[in-house]
């Protein structure tokens, strides 16, 4: 009797289980490795928003917003040599010793950028523009290859929409402390040293992660096993459903890099407007904070939609609630621009795509990996949210390249109407995925030990 009092004793949720069910489903138990999690992505998120502000404003101001579109197409091209290599040492690792590598090599980078951020000319915000944009994915992806190693289909999709809040509040928080920082026009090398610190912070909340679950009865052998054999290109390759996901991913990355050069366009030319009429304003310092305001008040968005409503769009609308909602907002928001709208408004309708890419279609895009094998999960996913995110940025490229110098498109609104064309073929892939994710699905519910 006294033992299973005390086993139901052990049950009983916790005062932080019952505060997380606020949230979605938590059950007893699950309330601490999920606020380490929580934690975990949240660190990560405030370092690569410091970080990616800086990026921004030193590239727009040294190289306005064609280089920049064109310097993503960087990207991919090292990506092709990041993936084998990748799939490589995961084979021979277990997980925790694939993620302290992986990270203690960006750590390393981000100090080396630091000795050399102050050379004058392109070429180091150039690098240091790819090299943003490869540590960004590869470590947001290898966040989720981590946590769909740790929890089966049906736990991922209750548990996955409060963890991603820890990207949602992780945004604002960076984003908010870049603009800080630009405001108080402190050197961007020390801003780079802040974020190496809240990366190892990130890394030392892996390791706390690893520890507590790998005492699961589930995830001891798991825990301490290799990812199988496999290379991230061929599995991707090899799968209908994995195509279909990365051609999703593409064309996703295309509407929203061309987005991201018509917004940004949009602010160099403010920012040149500003410099015209005053001489004492600072292009870099004014692009710097209006960009971090921007990500402020976007990323707020992003953590009442994901606090709020993304566990519950996923339990009543399911998959295609959750995949189609930011093709259907990015529609809208070309229309708009497409028609002619000044820089507020296409800074609203941008604030409201990314606020849903960053909440609903981030989850969704987590969830789509669940019913996937071991090494698709580390392997495939980190080719599709790298490499094949960056052939988005490529093709992006290539559409800006010929808009400016083969169509002559003048303005965003001709760039908006690129867009339009590409959500309608978007739509029509995201129906694709949703048919194969379902026979996918069943199979992995017909195959618990998957």
């Amino acid at each position: 009797m006294a033992t299973d009092a005390a086993v139901k004793a052990h049950r009983r949720p916790s005062v932080l289980d019952r505060v997380l069910r606020l949230f979605s489903d938590v059950r007893e138990g699950e309330g601490v490795t999920i606020l380490l999690m929580f934690s975990n992505l949240m660190a990560l998120l405030v370092a690569y928003y410091v970080l990616r502000t800086v990026r921004d404003a030193v590239i727009l101001a040294r190289g306005g917003a064609v280089v920049q579109s064109y310097a993503s197409a960087g990207m991919a091209l090292i990506l092709m040599g990041f993936i084998p290599l990748y799939s490589w040492f995961a084979t021979r690792v277990n997980r925790v010793k694939l993620v302290l590598g992986v990270l203690l090599f960006f750590i390393i980078n981000l100090e080396l950028f630091a000795l050399v951020f102050s050379v004058p000319g392109r070429i180091v915000p150039v690098a240091y523009f790819i090299w943003v944009g490869i540590f960004n994915n590869a470590a947001v992806a290898q966040f989720w290859s981590f946590a769909n190693d740790l929890y089966r289909k049906e736990a991922g999709e209750r548990l996955f929409p409060v963890i991603a809040i820890g990207a949602a509040v992780g945004s604002p928080l960076g984003a908010k402390l870049a603009q800080v920082l630009f405001r108080a026009q402190l050197d961007p090398v020390f801003m780079l040293q802040i974020a190496a610190v809240l990366l190892t912070v990130h890394l030392a909340l892996y390791v706390l992660v690893q520890w507590r679950e790998s005492r699961r009865a589930d995830q001891a052998e798991v825990a301490r096993a290799p990812v199988p054999p496999g290379d991230g290109f061929s599995l991707v390759l090899a799968s209908p459903y994995l195509r279909a996901v990365a051609l999703l991913i593409v064309l996703l990355n295309i509407v929203n890099t061309n987005g991201n050069f018509i917004f940004t366009s949009a602010v160099v030319r403010a920012a040149d407007a500003a410099a015209a009429g005053d001489p004492s304003v600072n292009r870099e310092a004014f692009i710097g904070a209006y960009l971090g305001g921007f990500a402020f008040y976007q990323n707020t968005l992003v953590v009442v939609i994901q606090a709020l409503l993304v566990s519950r769009i996923v339990k009543y609308f399911g998959m295609p609630g959750v995949l189609l909602a930011l093709p259907l907002v990015a529609l809208g928001g070309n229309v708009l621009i497409a028609a002619g709208a000044s820089l507020a408004i296409i800074r609203w309708a941008k604030t409201a795509e990314n606020a849903t890419d960053y909440s609903v279609m981030n989850t969704g895009r987590q969830l789509l990996w669940l019913p996937t094998r071991r090494e698709e999960k580390y392997k495939a996913k980190q080719a599709v949210d790298t490499f094949f995110v960056r052939a988005g940025d490529v093709l992006s490229a290539a559409v800006v390249f010929a808009g400016v110098t083969v169509l002559g498109l003048q303005g965003t609104r001709g760039f908006a109407a690129v867009n339009l064309a590409l959500v309608a073929a978007w739509i029509g892939v995201v129906a694709v995925v949703l048919r194969r994710h379902r026979v996918l699905s069943a199979e992995t519910d017909a195959t618990p030990q998957r």
